[in-house]
């Protein structure tokens, strides 16, 4: 994989300063998450990646596998503020937002007070999302892509940085509402949280049914995140980069010359341009944890399954054939190289 030590021409050495410590920062941080978190190391890695990106991420895996704990703890070694949001059918948008109420000032006339909704934090878990119908799923689409909301006619802003990590459960979809297309497209980052290893389950279990969990050293503050997602977002993309991940997009169109016979024959719709962003914005994120400052196209490739498995959309085909998204990613990168 390429690397640079040299500072780039747009970027001011603050910045530089910033990059150089991420890797440094990335190591403390696990440090701290390893005193609760048991395994999980990818996850771990592909969230901090999103963090870093300014990106949303959806978490799919079955109950019991520590979603909630994970974010929850991320919240606490970073020192941002974390609510959490358990979906439901009867859930309502204003129970996300927010509302108003009328109530008597110190002067005894009648007026409107703004209640703020749970999504008023910088760390927001939206657990098991595609349990709320979509009048209040959408209620988060104007959060995550404007980071600010509209209640009464008012728009407000939403605090800095704000972050939103929602889990969904594989199993049990019976009474739940898949998520739309638009919405799915708002993640920046979609990740498969898997078993723990035997080995790792034992440690689980001794860590969890014994002392309290230690407690946690901030590693970072909010403003320090803050200039890290400056940072990141100014390390370099050579122009050969930037036009693997538009190929590799363009590949999961059936319709494009460049799509192998996987995507013809199982994808129904593949990616827009956003999948191009995300995959830049994945590949600078890597770099910096690698303290580099020019992102490489093994970085992208990287990136590809996390941004591209929940924007290909499949067909008949592909369940009849038993293929998944990530065995069609396979393919493309086997098919569409560097």
């Amino acid at each position: 994989m390429s690397s640079s030590s040299a500072p780039l021409p747009a970027t001011d050495e603050a910045d530089v300063a910033l990059l150089r410590e991420v890797p440094k920062l990335y190591a403390r941080l696990q440090g701290e998450l390893s005193k609760r978190i048991v395994g999980q190391e990818e996850v771990l890695r592909h969230l901090f990646l999103g963090l870093l990106a300014q990106g949303h991420c959806l978490m799919i895996g079955v109950p019991g596998l520590a979603k909630t704990l994970i974010v929850k703890t991320l919240s606490e070694a970073i020192d941002l503020s974390f609510n959490r949001i358990q979906f439901t059918p009867d859930l309502m948008p204003s129970d996300v937002t927010g509302s108003e109420i009328i109530e008597e000032n110190d002067h005894g006339k009648r007026e409107f007070r703004f209640i703020a909704g749970p999504v008023f934090t910088q760390l927001l878990l939206a657990d098991e999302i595609n349990r709320a119908p979509a009048k209040t799923q959408s209620a988060l689409l104007e959060a995550m892509q404007e980071r600010r909301v509209t209640v009464a006619g008012r728009t407000r802003d939403l605090p800095a940085p704000f972050f939103v990590l929602a889990t969904q459960n594989p199993i049990e979809q019976e009474g739940t509402y898949p998520l739309p297309e638009a919405q799915l497209d708002r993640f920046l980052f979609c990740l498969h949280v898997g078993y723990p290893t035997a080995a790792d389950e034992v440690r689980i279990l001794q860590s969890t049914t014994g002392a309290p969990p230690a407690a946690l050293e901030k590693v970072c503050t909010a403003e320090t995140l803050l200039g890290l997602q400056r940072a990141v977002r100014r390390v370099h993309v050579p122009a050969s980069v930037a036009e693997y991940a538009v190929r590799l997009v363009h590949a999961t169109r059936p319709n494009n010359a460049l799509a192998p016979a996987s995507v013809k024959r199982c994808v129904q719709w593949g990616a827009g341009p956003r999948a191009s962003q995300a995959l830049a914005l994945g590949a600078k994120a890597a770099a910096a944890l690698d303290g580099r400052l020019n992102c490489a196209a093994e970085d992208v490739a990287a990136a590809a399954n996390i941004v591209l498995r929940h924007r290909l959309i499949l067909n008949y085909r592909a369940e009849a054939d038993n293929l998944t998204a990530d065995v069609i990613i396979a393919d493309l990168l086997k098919a569409v190289k560097a």
